[in-house]
């Protein structure tokens, strides 16, 4: 090993030497260029500043708005004389600094882009080939939202293709050996690119559609000469990747085609063995990845395991462990190692000679615009040499731009160590397994929200007072998770018809009348029957809540709690299960149907944290002679009603707060959903809840939903529905019964009529894809879901000449099937209601969109846009709870906010802008109890996004949150006077035990 190191140090001192021979700076552009990006490596606040200018700059059109957004970017004096005097003489001159910034940031973009288009490109492939480095060529453009996207991309990789052999045809390889393994022409594919739809539940149908369109291009590779790579981008999509490339080179047709490739970062041994079958030589980019950032923070978010390492000395330790691998199989796969790390192109350069592989048979890949000095080096010591050139207008490359400034500037860059900071070649060489820290606190979870098991556990030991972590969602990405789900839809499918009782205090009833509850993807189907209660079983079980009250609100809250915890547990083990449930009874998709369930374990956990921090009573003050705690007591019967759309999730919240405060409860579940509120009954059962303490009812909310609002010993009603039933509960409520000895506590949770307002400097590819998703994910039936999408007339065309397709896009289906998006509406009432508002809106405004191709079996209403909305108008005013949506044009932010604010409604809102200014106004001025900022309305997560909403949103208040239990409690303070004849305790606790009967 010591002589390999040896080695390794021997040539990469020889590449350093060689790079000394012609010192350039970390980047090629000096003057304003090399300043900001000096001062970004010295100022991580400036450096997010900066890079967000970058992004938004392209979709500024005027001069005036260029000035205002470096204004609200760079206005902090903490910048320094450099940027404080340049933002100054920018607002001086406004109609000439905005051209003079638009051409710097060009100037930063060209840096790293080979050219505008296949034309502006090939002047600069020709004079790399001068300099003997080659060329692969990808194309940069905007986020593929639609099909209509990914149709245009596909032309233009084959234009691309055609116009990259037509120009380079006199072109020879550079080494004159072993030439036939390496084509002139190199084109690297993005798959994302070529279908808008992809699923990392579905790769099936992914490459059922990604295929015909790759054959296309790869048939007139082969036809031309060309080498055609697969870019391996976001770890969601790395199984569909891997999958389509062994499907589509095991085809006959490319069996024996050698010329196709592969980018890679593990699952290595795998390929090499499918290549050995396949029979034909392939190659493989071998990288360290240019999503760091992004795959960071989305695993933190979702709780999953991060998929790339989180030192950087690991990343580069594992692409030395690959690099032997792949040049241990160089008879079967040719490798390109993709790095700008001296230490790792010396590493394959060393074990290459040890195994005495000609240097012609491997390359080595870097960015265009990027450590020249080491191409030239390894270009002069006889080695290959690939320029990964991005081609692509300005505004699509800002992407591309942003990630390349984030690796240059990145505190553990190699280029910024050598280039920028002068690290000594001999710490530039060291093993990297030397470099990699033991794990710490902190480093591999950030901020400390991510659980324990990425996959899909979430057994979570949560100490009182500890903080609180989510449930990870399921990551449909993993086979195995693909796989347990499709087994439990089997499952759950033999159950259908199965039968459920009521549960009063502790006991099965039966009675003569059953529910059916309908699949709503094929109504024939039932799902399973609920016994149906009337006014009789109604009262039964108020006496058993009744009764049980007087022990459960005396029981210890930590006993209360674990029951919570045991139930979560409990879910967790049946989660694929229950998640079938309301694939078939609801028509959920599987994400939502996921989401809901992880939601459910997430009340249960939140809630037992909160009891444990709520549960003993706290000093008010600290006065001598006298102790006063503050201490809550529980109401007493709570009757929770929920509705179908979130069967579990909202049931399970409502339910589990009543429950663990020292309530006891008579849950009802929507007559939609009678099957997951008996799901959900089971999982407390085998949790031990004490009989009486929860109560299961399904019925008729009609018959037994209004006696029990209208009871003198119900004390609490927790209610999450229609606007309509909500008001007649709130009303009813107010009014005292003969023998009531508690005013009623009414927590009233209704609809949304919500709003997203597109700011002129939007994203238009981000806006579209979560309004697409906010609007008609689970078929728009969300009291969160976007139903007005209002637009500044700035971005109005832009955003609609993308929005249309999109929707057009979305597959729309039985969400049985992994990938639909767009599944049925509940059942035939709300068929019928929803199609009855789509005729309203056809003669109040212009159907826009509206799709044709729906499964003719099913409550199934095609997705909907209407243009030419007024705020005025129904379909603006009235909530549909459908595939259903408003699009209206407005004249500023001005008028956007008061259309958005100019409904019964404030529960959710959102906005889409790069300015600071406007970013900061909407947040304070937009009325809605949950407010998302560049990102969807919808997918508020416990304890992360308290969610409720007010005006004839709610009562305010907000579910998931640290006051909500409070409105299943009554405060009581208790002062005693401590002192005996003028002396008193010199200390008292802040905390107490709590106040119970021996």
């Amino acid at each position: 090993m010591r002589a390999r190191q040896s080695e390794i140090e021997r040539r990469g001192s020889r590449i350093f030497e060689l790079v000394d021979k012609h010192p350039e700076p970390l980047f090629s552009k000096a003057g304003f260029y090399q300043r900001l990006i000096a001062l970004s490596m010295r100022d991580e606040r400036f450096k997010v500043q900066l890079f967000r200018f970058v992004d938004v700059l392209p979709s500024l059109r005027h001069s005036r708005e260029i000035i205002e957004h470096l204004n609200e970017y760079f206005s902090d004096d903490g910048f320094g004389p450099f940027v404080g005097t340049g933002v100054h003489l920018a607002r001086i001159v406004p109609w000439a600094s905005g051209p003079i910034l638009r051409w710097n940031v060009s100037g930063m973009a060209h840096q790293f882009i080979a050219g505008k288009n296949p034309d502006d490109v090939i002047r600069t492939l020709r004079k790399r080939r001068s300099q003997k480095i080659g060329f692969t060529v990808d194309l940069l453009g905007e986020a593929v939202v639609s099909e209509a996207d990914a149709d245009e991309y596909a032309a233009r990789y084959l234009d691309l293709l055609e116009k990259l052999a037509r120009e380079t045809k006199n072109l020879t390889d550079p080494l004159g050996k072993n030439s036939e393994l390496f084509p002139v022409v190199n084109l690297s594919v993005k798959i994302s690119a070529l279908y808008s739809q992809i699923n990392p539940a579905d790769p099936a149908d992914a490459i059922a559609h990604l295929a015909p369109k790759l054959r296309a291009l790869l048939r007139r590779a082969r036809e031309v000469g060309a080498f055609i790579n697969f870019d391996m981008e976001s770890y969601a999509h790395k199984n569909t990747t891997l999958e389509l490339f062994k499907t589509i080179f095991t085809e006959e047709e490319f069996k024996n085609w050698p010329h196709a490739g592969i980018v890679i970062q593990a699952d290595l041994r795998d390929l090499i063995e499918w290549g050995r079958k396949r029979g034909t030589r392939f190659a493989v980019r071998l990288v360290k990845g240019a999503y760091w950032d992004y795959e960071t923070t989305k695993s933190l978010q979702n709780g999953w395991d991060c998929p790339v390492y989180l030192q950087k000395p690991e990343s580069d330790s594992n692409f030395e462990t690959l690099t032997r691998l792949l040049l241990e199989n160089e008879s079967i796969v040719t490798a390109a190692f993709g790095s700008h790390n001296v230490r790792s192109i010396a590493h394959a350069q060393a074990f290459a000679d040890a195994l005495g592989l000609d240097p012609s048979r491997f390359e080595f890949q870097l960015l265009y615009g990027m450590a020249g000095p080491i191409k030239r080096a390894l270009v002069e010591m006889g080695y290959r040499v690939r320029e990964y050139c991005p081609v692509g207008e300005l505004l699509p490359g800002m992407a591309y731009l942003v990630r390349r400034l984030l690796e240059n500037t990145s505190n553990e860059g190699f280029l910024r160590a050598k280039f920028a900071e002068n690290v000594s070649a001999k710490e530039l060489l060291r093993d990297p397994r030397e470099l990699i820290k033991p794990a710490v606190a902190g480093i591999s979870d950030p901020g400390g929200i991510a659980s324990s098991d990425g996959k899909n556990s979430t057994s979570l030991d949560i100490a009182p007072g500890d903080v609180y972590r989510n449930s990870p969602l399921v990551n449909f990405a993993y086979k195995d998770s693909q796989e347990k789900m499709q087994g439990a839809l089997r499952e759950v499918r033999k159950r259908f018809g199965e039968k459920y009782p009521l549960v009063i205090g502790g006991e099965k009833v039966w009675t003569d009348q059953l529910t059916p509850s309908v699949n709503p993807s094929a109504p024939d189907e039932i799902v399973g029957y609920g016994s149906e209660a009337g006014i009789p079983e109604a009262e039964r079980a108020v006496k058993a809540a009744r009764e049980a009250f007087g022990k459960w609100s005396r029981t210890p809250f930590e006993e209360r709690a674990r029951l919570l915890e045991r139930a979560a547990d409990i879910l967790e083990r049946r989660r694929y299960e229950l998640s079938a449930v309301e694939v078939f009874e609801v028509g959920k998709p599987w994400n939502e149907a996921d989401g809901d369930i992880r939601e459910a374990i997430d009340f249960c956990r939140f809630y037992a944290q909160q009891m444990r921090r709520l549960g003993r009573p706290k000093l008010t003050q600290r006065v001598p002679g006298e102790d006063s705690y503050h201490h809550y007591w529980p109401r007493g019967v709570a009757f929770v009603i929920a509705p179908w759309n979130f069967p579990i999730a909202i049931l399970c919240g409502m339910a589990s707060a009543g429950v663990v405060t020292g309530n006891t409860v008579i849950m009802k579940p929507s007559e939609q959903s009678i099957v997951c509120g008996a799901m959900l009954m089971q999982v407390f059962e085998e949790a031990g809840v004490p009989s009486g303490v929860l109560n299961f009812l399904s019925g008729h909310g009609s018959v037994i939903g209004a006696h029990l609002v209208d009871h003198k010993d119900v004390d609490l009603i927790a209610f999450t529905g229609s606007r309509e039933v909500g008001l007649k509960i709130w009303e009813s409520a107010g009014i005292t019964r003969p023998g009531q000895r508690e005013l009623k506590r009414v927590i009233c949770e209704m609809g949304g009529k919500n709003a997203m307002i597109v700011d002129s400097d939007a994203d238009v590819g981000e806006a579209v894809g979560y309004s697409i998703y906010s609007a008609f994910g689970f078929q728009g039936q969300k009291c969160s879901a976007l139903s007005r999408l209002i637009l500044l007339q700035d971005n109005y065309d832009r955003v609609m000449e993308r929005l249309i397709p999109a929707a057009a896009s979305l597959r729309v289906g039985n969400p049985e099937e992994p990938g639909i998006m767009v599944g049925p509406v509940i059942d035939e009432a709300a068929y019928r209601r929803i199609l009855d508002y789509i005729e309203i809106g056809k003669s109040e405004a212009t159907l826009a969109y509206q799709a044709k191709d729906v499964p003719p079996q099913g409550y199934f209403i095609p997705p909907t846009i209407f243009t030419d909305v007024k705020p005025n108008m129904r379909i603006a005013r009235e909530e549909i709870f459908g595939p259903v949506l408003s699009v209206l044009k407005v004249r500023g932010l001005d008028e956007a906010l008061e259309v958005a604010n100019g409904t019964d409604y404030a529960l959710t809102g959102g906005f889409f802008s790069r300015s600071p200014a406007n970013i900061e106004r909407v947040k304070a001025q937009l009325e809605a109890g949950n407010i998302y900022i560049n990102r969807s309305c919808t997918g508020a997560i416990v304890g992360r996004h308290p969610f409720g909403g007010f005006k004839m949103s709610g009562s305010g208040t907000k579910a998931g949150g640290e006051d909500y239990l409070l409105n299943f409690l009554v405060p009581r303070v208790v002062t005693e006077n401590t002192t005996r004849h003028g002396f008193a305790p010199e200390e008292t606790p802040e905390y107490r035990d709590e106040f119970l009967p021996p």
